[in-house]
């Protein structure tokens, strides 16, 4: 059975929908940066989430073809990630998404390195005749978060925020978001097929001790 880090690692992944505080391992992703709305249509960041999942599945199905990725083991492909955050703006401003900044994200398993990303760029490069330029290999090392599971559209994500910040803050914790440590969303539901209001998203935000 392939392996699943959303069912494995459950603390990360499948949280529950009131906060909690969790410490976050580095962990190496496939990562595309950009800025602008995430709705637009054919859009910079709709681009991106096309270029990490061709990448995704290039490195999962290369136990097919000629390459050979040392300690490769079968696994899911791990849900969409993203980092967001807008220049000069606390927090996140959700009346201007143009001005959204992030790093889109899918997590690797331990056993891809940057050469085995190399190769799998260069692949898809041949296969799907697109531009993988920008795709990059990203080391995020989260540490201490507060995080808590979301459940509805995008926009009302500033309510369960509130939440996680009056937890943590009862907990002894402060907000440590800066230009490393940023904004985390992880999308358990595909937006195409879920309606707004039964959406899944870990919402994770970095903290420290008050």
């Amino acid at each position: 059975m392939a392996f699943d880090y959303k069912k494995e690692f459950r603390e990360f992944y499948m949280p529950k929908n009131k906060p909690g505080i969790v410490t976050v391992p580095s962990m190496n992703f496939i990562a595309v940066r950009g800025q602008g709305d995430p709705n637009e249509e054919g859009g910079e960041y709709k681009q991106s989430i096309e270029l990490l999942y061709s990448i995704a599945y290039t490195i999962k199905m290369s136990k097919k073809g000629s390459r050979v990725i040392d300690g490769y083991f079968d696994y899911v492909v791990p849900p969409l990630e993203g980092l967001w955050w807008q220049d000069g703006v606390s927090g996140i401003d959700y009346a201007h998404k143009e001005s959204f900044r992030w790093i889109s994200m899918i997590r690797l398993p331990d056993f891809v390195t940057r050469a085995d990303l190399e190769w799998a760029v260069d692949e898809a490069m041949r296969k799907k005749k697109l531009d993988f330029s920008k795709v990059e290999f990203f080391t995020y090392d989260e540490g201490l978060c507060v995080q808590c599971m979301h459940i509805g559209a995008y926009d009302d994500e500033p309510k369960t925020e509130a939440l996680m910040h009056e937890y943590m803050e009862s907990q002894g914790y402060a907000l440590d978001i800066t230009k490393s440590r940023l904004h985390h969303e992880i999308y358990l539901s595909d937006a195409r097929k879920v309606s707004p209001e039964k959406l899944k998203t870990i919402i994770r935000h970095p903290i420290r001790k008050a």
